[in-house]
């Protein structure tokens, strides 16, 4: 049985640093190797494919026993207040350059709706480049370069999508409200709870896909709509994989009887991540299949 943390941050060194260590030097070997074998495997290298997967699995391996060490820290009371606010800091830098991230592609589709496609559409563009070209949105671009395909609405699927991200939103708050209150049976229940919902959106989002694929002759190669729609969704759903990930990592912590009520941050850094996922997704629901 596991014994509850009772380290407080009062205890700690003035500001803890870590001693030298190789995980960052393997991270970044586990990472070359994959993008290394990204890059081969699309241009139809043979071995292209196991080197990207050695590289994902290795980068796995290096985050379990850094994540590892790091947790060994926090509970073992070498984290002090002015490391918690250290990594407050982090973490809200990293959802900033997350927001950016998405921004862009959100960037990218308004022009392409609102500025290019129209511009395209007009009489010297119609006369110089494609006759046949329509500025409706979605369009299929230029005559018989883009095989007939059907959009995806709002109903039913993605608008469950969004019940399920929403109610996860609610159970996760309630979670945390019970950890603030040192009830931890009722923390893990409605933790797991938000879990279950995250990795049910997934696969709802995989159904979703192999419909649009299959019946609705949906593609990457889709135009400009199909290319921004799977980056735009596909982005986000990679987001919910890791999102519930961390939130899973926070359930089996919680178990181990890990975190207090004054001093859980790795609880709250994962739900600061998966309110944004959530923020995401309405913005995403609104503009990719309302708009």
């Amino acid at each position: 049985m596991h014994v509850e943390s009772t380290v407080h941050a009062s205890k700690a060194p003035y500001y803890y640093v870590p001693g030298l260590s190789g995980h960052p030097v393997r991270a970044s070997i586990s990472l070359c190797l994959t993008l290394l074998g990204a890059a081969t495997w699309i241009n139809n290298w043979s071995g292209g494919f196991w080197l990207f997967l050695v590289g994902i699995l290795s980068f796995l391996v290096v985050l379990y026993f850094w994540f590892s060490d790091s947790i060994r820290e926090s509970e073992g009371g070498l984290n002090s207040a002015r490391v918690d606010v250290s990594y407050r800091w982090s973490m809200s830098w990293f959802i900033f350059s997350e927001v950016m991230f998405f921004a862009a592609f959100f960037g990218a589709l308004w022009y392409t709706r609102e500025i290019t496609t129209p511009l395209l559409s007009d009489l010297d563009h119609r006369v110089l480049l494609w006759p046949d070209f329509s500025g409706a949105w979605p369009n299929q671009g230029p005559a018989g370069t883009v095989a007939p395909f059907q959009t995806v609405g709002p109903f039913w699927l993605p608008t469950i999508n969004t019940a399920l991200l929403l109610s996860s939103g609610v159970t996760l708050t309630i979670a945390h409200h019970a950890l603030r209150a040192s009830k931890r049976g009722s923390a893990i229940f409605w933790l797991f709870l938000t879990v279950a919902l995250g990795f049910i959106f997934v696969a709802c989002q995989a159904y979703e896909y192999h419909h649009a694929y299959t019946e609705l002759n949906l593609k990457f190669t889709s135009g400009a709509y199909g290319a921004l729609f799977y980056m735009l969704t596909g982005f986000h759903g990679f987001h919910v994989i890791i999102g519930a990930t961390m939130l899973s990592v926070m359930l089996l912590r919680l178990m181990r009887g890990h975190f207090t009520a004054e001093h859980h941050f790795g609880f709250e850094g994962a739900a600061w991540y998966w309110h944004f996922v959530d923020v995401v997704w309405l913005g995403l629901y609104l503009y990719v299949y309302w708009f």
